[in-house]
C-alpha cells in the first residue's frame, strides 16, 4: 500500500484498500472492529472537542473512532474528496448539513422532490427555526437561478431524485450556486460514487444514505457527507460531536465490508436493472417505465453525460391509482424473489408502491407546474423497484406472475 500511496488507483482497488491496512500489531489482513467508547491517554489532553486537531489521539468515540475513520477514508477516496464524515443515518447526515449551515434569517433552496424524510424536514422543521425554504424543480436551472436571494446560503439538490428518477444537471446548478456565493449539497444516494461523483462538478457537500448502495446488504444503517477537509472538520465539530448523531463502529465495519464490493455490485445492479426495465417497457400492463439508462427517459442525454453507471433504480406505472393499489396488494402476497419492502440498494430486490396523492398529502405537497412535472414522471403513482443482484430472468418471472 505504501508504494501506491501517491499513485492513482483503480476504482475496485480503492474500494477494497482505501482506509485499510494490515493490523500493525497482529498483521491481521481484515480490519478490526474497535468498540471501545474511550481510550487511555499517554499524556494530558484538553477536555473540549475544540482542542482537537488532525494529530490528536483517539480520546472518545463520539469524537473519533478507528473503525469509523477507516470507513470515512474509504468513502472519501471513492467520491474523490479530501474528507468524509459518517453519521448514524442518511437523515442524520442531511440534518447535519442543514442545521450546521443555516441560521435564522438564512434562505435555502431545496429540490421540490427528494427523499420523503428530507422533504418533510424542510417543509415542517426548518421554518420553525426561522429559515426560509424555497422548493424548486432542480431539473429547471432557470427556476433555480431566479429563486436565488441575497441571503441564500445553501442549495440542496438530489440526482436522481427519489422516487421518480428525475435528474439534476449538476454543472448548471453548481454554477448558479457559485455565482450566488452559496454552498451546494447533493444527495447522491440513488447514484452511488460509481455512477456520479458530484464533487467533480463543484458540489461542496456530497451526501449519501450509506444504508443503501455503499453498504449494500440491508443490515446496517448509516449516513455520510463528503467534502473538503475544512468543511468536514466544521461539520464534525458541530454535528458529530455536539449533536451526537455518530455511527456505531459495528455498523461502520459492516458498511466498509460492503463498500469493498461496490464496483462489482453496481455493474451487476445496472445490468439487471437494464434487463428488467427493457422487459417492463414491452409489457402490455405497464404504462410507463422511467430508468436513466433507457433512451425513453426524458433526460437520457444528461444521464449519459453525468452518470458512469445507470444504477439499479426503476420507476414504473400500471395505470391509475386503483390499478396500482391492487397490484401492490398482489405483490405483497405473491412475490417470491422480490421483497415488497421499503429501502433500496441492497443485494435483494425491493419494490414498493407510491401513490401520487399520498406523496402529495404527506411529503411533497406540490401544486401547479411542480405537481405537473411530478405527474409527468409518476402519473397517479409508481412502483419504485430497486433491482438487486439476483438473476434477471428470475426477477422478470416474479414480476410477470403478479402482473398477469
Amino acid at each position: 500500500m505504501s508504494k501506491l500511496s501517491n499513485e492513482k488507483r483503480g476504482t475496485s482497488t480503492t474500494a477494497i484498500h482505501a482506509g485499510e491496512g494490515p493490523d500493525p500489531v497482529t498483521g491481521a489482513s481484515a480490519p478490526n472492529i474497535v468498540m471501545s467508547s474511550t481510550y487511555v491517554s499517554e499524556e494530558a489532553a484538553g477536555f473540549s472537542a475544540h482542542d482537537l486537531d488532525a494529530n490528536s489521539p483517539y480520546l472518545y468515540s463520539r469524537w473519533a473512532n478507528p473503525s469509523v475513520v477507516s470507513l470515512q477514508n474509504k468513502i472519501a477516496a471513492l467520491e474523490g474528496t479530501r474528507a468524509c464524515l459518517c453519521l448514524a443515518s442518511g437523515m442524520a447526515a442531511m440534518s447535519a448539513i442543514f442545521m450546521s449551515m443555516l441560521s435564522p434569517g438564512d434562505h435555502v433552496i431545496v429540490s421540490d422532490v427528494s427523499y420523503a424524510g428530507v422533504g418533510e424536514l424542510v417543509r415542517e422543521t426548518l421554518p420553525r427555526f426561522g429559515i426560509d425554504v424555497s422548493l424548486v424543480d432542480m431539473s429547471n436551472a432557470y427556476d433555480v437561478a431566479k429563486t436565488v436571494r441575497p441571503n441564500t446560503r445553501l442549495i440542496h439538490c438530489e440526482t436522481p431524485v427519489n422516487p421518480i428518477l428525475r435528474l439534476t444537471d449538476l454543472e448548471k446548478i453548481c454554477k448558479i450556486a457559485k455565482t450566488a456565493g452559496a454552498k451546494i449539497s447533493c444527495d447522491s444516494t440513488f447514484a452511488s460514487p460509481l455512477a456520479t461523483r458530484p464533487a467533480d462538478f463543484g458540489v461542496d457537500y456530497v451526501m449519501h444514505s450509506i444504508t443503501k448502495y455503499i453498504g449494500g446488504h440491508g443490515d446496517a444503517v448509516g449516513g455520510a457527507i463528503c467534502g473538503s477537509k475544512e468543511d468536514i472538520a466544521a461539520l464534525n465539530l458541530e454535528a458529530g460531536i455536539h449533536y451526537g448523531g455518530v455511527i456505531s463502529p459495528f455498523n461502520a465495519w459492516l458498511i466498509a465490508r460492503g463498500a469493498a464490493t461496490l464496483p462489482l455490485r453496481m455493474r451487476a445492479h445496472e445490468a439487471g436493472a437494464m434487463a428488467v426495465a427493457q422487459w417492463l417497457e414491452d409489457h402490455p400492463k405497464v404504462t410507463k417505465v422511467t430508468y436513466p439508462g433507457l433512451k425513453s427517459h426524458p433526460q437520457h442525454d444528461l444521464a449519459v453525460r453525468q452518470m458512469d453507471n445507470f444504477s439499479g433504480m426503476i420507476a414504473f406505472q400500471v395505470g391509475g391509482e386503483s390499478a396500482g393499489e391492487a397490484l401492490a396488494n398482489r405483490m405483497a402476497k405473491q412475490l417470491e424473489i422480490i421483497h415488497y419492502a421499503v429501502s433500496l440498494g441492497h443485494h435483494r430486490s425491493l419494490i414498493f408502491w407510491m401513490p401520487t396523492n399520498g406523496m402529495m398529502e404527506n411529503s411533497f405537497r406540490l401544486e401547479g407546474k411542480q405537481l405537473e412535472s411530478y405527474r409527468n414522471y409518476a402519473g397517479d403513482g409508481i412502483f419504485r423497484l430497486s433491482v438487486g443482484l439476483e438473476d434477471d430472468v428470475d426477477l422478470i418471472r416474479d414480476l410477470d406472475a403478479v402482473l398477469g
